[in-house]
């Protein structure tokens, strides 16, 4: 199974603030993220991660979000953009949070393999008063269900920009679904 979607906004920031600025393009560089973006890296780079386990990989090499979540969000009364929430790639058309581990989104030449779902935090809440809240649903057993977007890890490096195509490769059978990193 195939879908498709398109790249609605890219955002990159070398600094630990929460929103990132929108840019031109982004480079996706295997193994590392998007280049200049502070959450580049081999290991993990999300400070409060980094504090517990330095040398643990980086499976939060690039954030993605659906802008579909704004448009939803925007029925609470919640104003977001692109980057706001400090992804590095906004799409439309695809539902990220359906899609399993080893999900490959392909991006031009670059490729995004995906590894979990961003466990929202208490900035979201500081940056807007009910947001946290509103990121987190609750499954049919009363679990929680984080809609802040999904990560993943760089497996070829390309360009990434505004309009760009995505196209999804599912991985092989049984699926597992992408949980919360």
């Amino acid at each position: 199974m195939a879908a498709s979607g398109t790249v609605v906004a890219v955002c990159c920031s070398p600094g630990n603030g929460f929103s990132k600025p929108g840019v031109h393009e982004i480079r996706l560089v295997e193994g590392l993220g998007v280049e200049g973006d502070a959450h580049s890296g081999r290991t993990v780079q999300h400070l409060y991660l980094r504090n517990k386990d330095a040398a643990a990989p980086n499976l939060r090499q690039v954030h993605l979000m659906h802008a579909e979540l704004f448009t939803e969000l925007a029925g609470g009364g919640f104003t977001l953009e692109p980057g706001d929430l400090g992804e590095n790639i906004t799409t439309c058309g695809i539902d990220l949070l359906s899609l399993p581990v080893g999900a490959v989104l392909e991006i031009g030449e670059a490729r995004i393999e995906l590894t979990g779902r961003r466990t929202p935090c208490v900035q979201i809440e500081n940056f807007q008063k009910g947001l946290l809240k509103a990121l987190i649903a609750k499954d049919g057993a009363g679990q929680p269900v984080f809609k802040a977007g999904v990560m993943g890890v760089v497996r070829a490096s390309g360009l990434v920009r505004k309009d760009d195509e995505i196209d999804v490769q599912m991985p092989v059978k049984p699926h597992k679904p992408l949980l919360a990193i």
